[in-house]
Parts: C-alpha cells; sequence; structure tokens
C-alpha cells in the first residue's frame, strides 16, 4: 500500500480524498493555486506545494506541476478527483514513465473512452446499445446541418472530448444547428483543447441513468447498480438519486452486464461509471463512460455501504476486488443535491465572493455533506460554483426525499447567492415526487425559469406565528437591554403584525399565557410555538401545533431576510400602527436601464460581436461572457442601434457592469 498520495484537484473532492486516505493511513499532499492558498483541501493535508497562479491552464491542469511536486514530497501515487487531468490519458502515461502511479485507469482506457467517437464504436463491438448517428468528426457548420438534415431532427451536437454538459447543444433546426456547432466547437475547444465534435440522434424524454463499476487489474469487474441523473439544467446534474425510481430487475441486470463487458472490453481498472439514455419504454442506449469518480459517487456508497475513493486507490496498489456481483445490494434510498453559488432568481447566473456566513444543517440523520469549503472561503470566477454535495438517506425514496428538504431548510450560507431555495422547489414538485422525470424536467415545469414561490397554504400559519415569535423575543431583549422594563413584562399583550408578499397577517400574543412555550393567536386562532431557538440563531427549527417549521432568518431592524422551503424574500413584522403608516409609504421605481446591455454574472468578456453605429436585430448576438467554465452568448431584445462600447474582449467584469449602450 501507498505511504504517501498527493491529490492533483481542489475542493470538496480533493478533501474527499483526503478522508479516504487519511482512514486507511496515507499521507496526503494537497496542491493549489495561489487563488486556494488557505482552502480548506490545504488545511486537511499532511503537506501542500503551490502550483501556480489561480487560471486552471497555469495551475492544476499543468501535469508537469503536478509530477514536481510528487518527485518534492515523495509521494508514490496521485489521485486525480474528477475534471482538471482525472480524464487526461497523456498525463497518466506521463506518471507512469516517472516511476508514479495513477490513482485511475491505464491511459489506453481513458483514451479509448474520452473519445466519444472512439467509444462508441467500441461499445458497439461489445454489444453495448449505442444510439443511432454520426460517427465522423464533423468538419463545419455546412457539414453539420446537412448530416443533422439525414439523421431528422432533434440532434444532439456533442463534444468529442467533452464533459460535464460542456460542448453540447440540441438543435431542433438548421438554424439552431449552425449555431450550435459553433457554441460546441468554441466551448470544447477551451475547455479540453479538442475542437472536434460529432453529431446523434437526440432521444426525446430520456432519463439519464449511468451505472457504476468498479475493475481491478486481474480481471474482475463488478457493477454498483445504477444511479438515476435525469434532474438537470444545460446538460448538468442538479439532483441524482439511487436506485432509480424507474428501473426494473429485468432491465438494471441488463444494464449492469453491458456495463460490465464494456470494462472488461477496454481492459479497465478502478471505479468508472457508464452511462445510458433510457427511453420511455426502458430502452437504453450508450451515452459515454466516465472514466474516474463520479461527482455523484456518495449516493452509491450509502446504498452499497463500499468507499469508491479507498477502492481506487487499493485497485492502483495492485489488490484485487475482494467482492463479488452477488455481495452488491441495494440497501434503502439515497438522494444528492448539488449546492451551486449561483442566482436561480437571475437565470441561474453564477455568483462570485466571500462565504461570510455557512452553516451546515443540524438535527438531520443520516444525512452526508461533501464540501470543500467553510466560513471565510472564497468563491472565484475561476473554478466550478459548486458549494457542497448534501446526501441524504432513507429507508425508502419518501424518508429520502423528506430528509433532504428538511436538510436543505436548515443549510444557511450568506455572501454569495445559492440554488437551496430551486432545490427545495425540486423536492417538493409533484412530479419528482412521482419520480415520473426525464432529463426535461426542468426545462418543462420551469420553463420561464425559477421564481420564488409562495409558502405553502398549510403551512403558511404556523410560518406567520414563528416569526411573530421570533420578533417578540428580540422586542423584549430590546426592552431588556434598554431598562424599559413596562410594557415589557409579562401578562402583557403585544400585536404584531406580519407582512409576507404584501399581505398583511394580524397576530396577538399573550405573555405568560404558557409556559411551556408561547400561544400565538392569528384570526383569533391559538397556535402553540414550541421551539429551542435563542436570539442571533440564523436557523428556526420549532414546531407550531405540532407542524414541523423551518426557517432561515437574518434580522434588519424590523425587516427579515426570510428563506423558507421554495420562497426567498424579505418579510415585515412590527406594530399596527407601523403597518397602517407603511401603507402610506410612496413607491420609488428603480432606475431605467434598458439602453445598456449590462453584464448578468462576473466572467470574462470573450468577444464582442457589434461596433458602434451598427443597427442590431432581435436575437442578434451581442457579446460572449465566459463564467465558470462555461460560454454565454448575449442577445438583443429588441431592435436597437449600438451607440458605445463600453468594455474590450478579454475585460473581467463585474455583475450589472454596462458592455454596451444604446441610442
Amino acid at each position: 500500500m501507498f505511504e504517501k498520495i498527493l491529490i492533483a484537484n481542489r475542493g470538496e473532492i480533493a478533501c474527499r480524498v483526503i478522508a479516504s486516505a487519511k482512514r486507511m493511513g496515507i499521507a496526503t499532499v494537497a496542491v493549489y493555486s495561489e487563488a486556494d492558498r488557505v482552502a480548506k483541501h490545504v488545511r486537511e493535508a499532511d503537506e501542500s506545494v503551490c502550483i501556480g497562479p489561480p487560471p486552471t491552464a497555469e495551475s492544476y491542469l499543468l501535469g508537469e506541476r503536478i509530477i514536481q511536486a510528487c518527485r518534492d514530497t515523495g509521494a508514490a501515487a496521485v489521485h486525480p478527483g474528477y475534471g482538471f487531468l482525472s480524464e487526461n490519458s497523456e498525463f497518466a502515461e506521463r506518471l507512469e514513465k516517472e516511476g508514479l502511479v495513477f490513482i485511475g485507469p491505464g491511459a489506453h482506457a481513458i483514451r479509448a473512452m474520452g473519445d466519444k467517437i472512439t467509444s462508441k464504436k467500441l461499445a458497439a463491438k461489445a454489444d453495448v446499445s449505442v444510439i443511432p448517428g454520426y460517427d465522423g468528426v464533423v468538419p463545419d457548420a455546412d457539414r453539420a446541418a446537412e448530416i443533422a438534415a439525414g439523421i431528422g431532427y432533434p440532434v444532439m451536437i456533442k463534444a468529442s472530448a467533452g464533459g460535464g454538459g460542456k460542448g453540447m447543444r440540441i438543435a431542433h433546426d438548421e438554424a439552431s444547428c449552425r449555431d450550435g456547432f459553433e457554441r460546441a466547437a468554441s466551448e470544447a475547444l477551451s475547455s479540453f483543447g479538442d475542437e472536434r465534435v460529432f453529431i446523434e440522434k437526440f432521444i426525446d424524454n430520456p432519463r439519464h441513468i449511468e451505472i457504476q463499476v468498479l475493475a481491478d487489474a486481474h480481471g474482475h469487474a463488478i457493477a454498483l447498480n445504477e444511479r438515476e441523473c435525469s434532474i438537470q439544467r444545460r446538460h448538468q446534474k442538479v439532483v441524482e438519486e439511487a436506485p432509480s425510481p424507474f428501473l426494473n430487475d429485468e432491465t438494471r441486470s441488463a444494464m449492469m452486464a453491458q456495463a460490465v463487458a464494456l470494462a472488461k472490453a477496454v481492459d479497465y481498472r478502478s471505479a468508472g461509471t457508464v452511462e445510458f439514455v433510457v427511453d420511455e419504454n426502458r430502452n437504453f442506449y450508450f451515452l459515454e463512460m466516465n472514466t474516474r469518480l463520479q461527482v455523484e459517487h456518495p449516493i452509491t456508497e450509502l446504498i452499497t455501504g463500499l468507499d469508491l475513493v479507498e477502492w481506487m486507490i487499493r485497485i492502483a496498489a495492485g489488490e484485487p476486488l475482494t467482492i463479488d456481483q452477488e455481495d452488491i445490494g441495494i440497501n434503502g434510498w439515497a438522494i444528492e443535491s448539488r449546492i451551486y453559488a449561483e442566482n436561480p432568481l437571475r437565470g441561474f447566473l453564477p455568483s462570485t465572493g466571500r462565504i461570510r456566513r455557512y452553516r451546515a444543517p443540524r438535527n438531520v440523520p443520516n444525512m452526508r455533506i461533501d464540501t470543500g469549503v467553510e466560513e471565510g472561503s472564497e468563491i472565484s470566477m475561476f473554478y466550478d460554483p459548486m458549494i457542497a454535495k448534501l446526501v441524504t438517506w432513507g429507508e425508502t425514496r419518501e424518508e429520502a426525499m423528506n430528509a433532504m428538504s428538511v436538510s436543505l431548510n436548515r443549510y444557511y450560507i450568506r455572501g454569495v447567492d445559492t440554488n437551496i431555495p430551486f432545490l427545495s422547489s425540486i423536492l417538493k414538485h409533484p412530479v419528482f415526487r412521482s419520480g415520473e422525470i426525464n432529463t426535461s424536467f426542468i426545462e418543462r415545469e420551469y420553463p420561464d425559469g425559477f421564481a420564488t414561490e409562495p409558502i405553502d397554504e398549510g403551512l403558511l400559519p404556523g410560518v406567520v406565528c414563528a416569526l411573530s415569535s421570533i420578533h417578540h423575543r428580540f422586542h423584549l431583549r430590546g426592552g431588556t437591554i434598554t431598562g424599559q422594563v413596562e410594557g415589557y413584562g409579562r401578562n402583557v399583550n403585544l400585536n404584531w403584525v406580519v407582512v409576507i408578499d404584501g399581505v398583511e397577517h394580524s397576530t396577538r400574543i399573550k405573555e405568560g399565557e404558557d409556559e411551556d412555550g408561547m400561544t400565538v393567536y392569528l384570526n383569533d386562532q391559538p397556535y402553540r410555538v414550541r421551539d429551542d431557538w435563542v436570539i442571533a440563531e440564523p436557523v428556526y427549527q420549532g414546531r407550531v401545533n405540532g407542524i414541523e417549521v423551518n426557517l432561515q432568518i437574518e434580522k434588519h431592524d424590523f425587516r427579515y431576510d426570510f428563506v423558507c422551503d421554495s420562497y426567498a424574500g424579505r418579510v415585515i413584522v412590527c406594530r399596527p400602527n407601523t403597518a397602517e403608516l407603511a401603507r402610506l409609504m410612496p413607491f420609488k421605481p428603480p432606475p431605467d436601464l434598458s439602453r445598456f446591455l449590462l453584464s448578468p454574472m462576473p466572467g470574462l468578456l470573450v468577444s464582442m460581436s457589434v461596433e458602434v453605429g451598427q443597427q442590431v436585430k432581435p436575437g442578434e448576438e451581442l457579446a460572449v461572457i465566459e463564467a465558470m467554465k462555461m460560454e454565454n452568448s448575449l442577445r438583443a431584445e429588441q431592435s436597437c442601434v449600438v451607440s458605445k462600447v463600453l468594455a474590450e474582449p478579454g475585460s473581467k467584469l463585474e455583475v450589472d457592469q454596462p458592455i454596451l449602450e444604446f441610442e
């Protein structure tokens, strides 16, 4: 077994690998860019080495820097995590030449499965079901349109060296095919250094289901059941679960058998994932094989009891698998939600900055969090915006879903925007709860994007009463601090108005009436409030008339920034006379910024598509911004004339920074 390994990655996956290595008694070495100097993974490792500036091309993607770090620290093996160099066959070969071990598959398997064109041909040869399409390299947009017309729309344009949803576009007609080809090729070149794309038939209403495999260097390979990964946005997975609510035993066994056959066909060794698309009739087709650890691996670990990172290390050290296929069962249900630094209310635009407050969910059984951040951590424009992976387990799918909903409500992060309200919306959505999902779920159920949703009517009285009791306790503390005892003591009636989305809810509290907690009267109906909440706690956990209430609160005088499930907004709790005066306050409209093109996100201005004096038509591209490793095309919403160009290509942009001005 290795005495010391180096983790060639950052963030939560670096922390995850370090945790398993420590349990195995293996020393660890972290590498970091200058932006990650004080990152969590750096402190958790036994040693650390700086490998360059923040841009990944100047640090985490430089194999020579990783190898030099191994030489300097005496690390015998490298775990690549996922992303960066994890599927770089040249890096794996270079490590071997240096006498170092790559904790992953051999270079041949990486090369064969990393190229989607080659992998599709190998899969077909191994009798794995494949999607109809064109397996050759598409040279230009004209040829792309010709091929797509021959296959029949809709088609999927995909980067041959792609992964993680990058370099992928769905085309429904010739215009979107031509544009999709240009965008996919450009993203593929910037993300993978390889602009080749291919085209295949797009399967309508598919599910994305993947099979986890483990294979050793002694010819033994097994499958560890499936993961349902159909909840996606822009081909990026958002919520995953294991097992799938859709597969039956027959389909599961067939998919597992094909996944194992493919692993053996490419002489695979290590943990890997064979991904399939599955249609409404449970016909399944090979999509790709990821020759690395997957982001969503924790849900497989929870239903099988296996540590996949440990097995990757053991296999790389030459140890044989001691598990047979019949040893693999399915224990309960696991769900993973990816917590991203992004604003779902602004089209999921990336959010950068420092995490000002961070508190993980408390008092939730069978919950797991994989994260590389903590209070004070910086979310940088240079790296993926994922903050954490929140995972819950239950005996049944319903138990796992309920635990996830509670955990999301209790996950308190401030300083950057997060997608937690959106995740809460998904978890309570009736279609998701039914399990009748596919990869178009988000596009179909949220066609206009995500907007904060009303508080559930059944929960609303409890929320109003909880807010009243919270503000009342602040009120009592204020009286104690200022010495104004009269009017703040017990046996005093206090009326509060809770204003949510402009709707007033009148409440009354009688101090001293309830020795075990507090009774709040709403519409003259008593509600018993029970909790152990103390002032300044950002997360409220309590029960109102026996119903569980979880809130996130941040006080600003009589206003509260407030999150409950998929509702996020600002509420007011005040005395009745204050509410009456508030109704008389005039509304001040926001300034008109319609003559400016504003940057919707922090990022890099890749290109400017217009010039001063140009007449622009609706839908015409104005500029391209790259953020969090994705290209975003900004287009005109109406006809206009460009009067000023306010930023140059190569500029680093802030949110809402003006880029263009129109006449």
